[in-house]
């Protein structure tokens, strides 16, 4: 069963702040925290089937001129580095209970995320504030496979 983004029972509506991104991994390791303790981040779902989302590390180092694109190298390096957004249509697939969503993305801030789907298996709260989204790959260059967790609480 596939929801269009713009079904009046889609629970995906609306804006949701970022709780905590954690990944684990199979090799044993400790998880991480990839943008860090006290990371932000926003996820809006539009009615008309386009979603966005940012993240950021806490604490980012303000740039030392105000337009990027006369900063050291250095400091454009920090603030990519610390910084993490994409943008595209969304939508929902499966029965509910088992239901996924699929952005397509068509703006991102790594060039390499356009044109991809990112698939996230979702679960909510039994109140609805609270959105776990996850997804699983593997390490870059290993058979290490890691486990993605983003919790986010609906925002007003």
């Amino acid at each position: 069963m596939e929801t269009s983004a713009n079904n009046g029972a889609n629970p995906l509506l609306g804006t949701w702040h970022l709780v905590r991104w954690d990944i684990n991994y199979s090799d044993g390791r400790p998880p991480s925290l990839p943008y860090g303790e006290g990371a932000t981040g926003m996820i809006l779902y539009s009615a008309d089937g386009h979603m966005s989302a940012c993240i950021a590390r806490a604490g980012r180092s303000k740039l030392s001129s105000d337009s990027v694109r006369s900063a050291p190298v250095p400091e454009r390096l920090a603030a990519f580095e610390s910084y993490f957004q994409y943008a595209g249509p969304y939508e929902i697939r499966g029965a509910p209970g088992q239901q996924v969503v699929a952005h397509t993305v068509t703006q991102s801030l790594n060039p390499n995320f356009v044109g991809t789907s990112q698939v996230r298996n979702m679960a909510f709260s039994e109140d609805g504030r609270q959105l776990t989204l996850s997804a699983s790959d593997s390490v870059p260059g290993t058979t290490v496979a890691r486990h993605h967790r983003l919790v986010w609480r609906r925002g007003t």
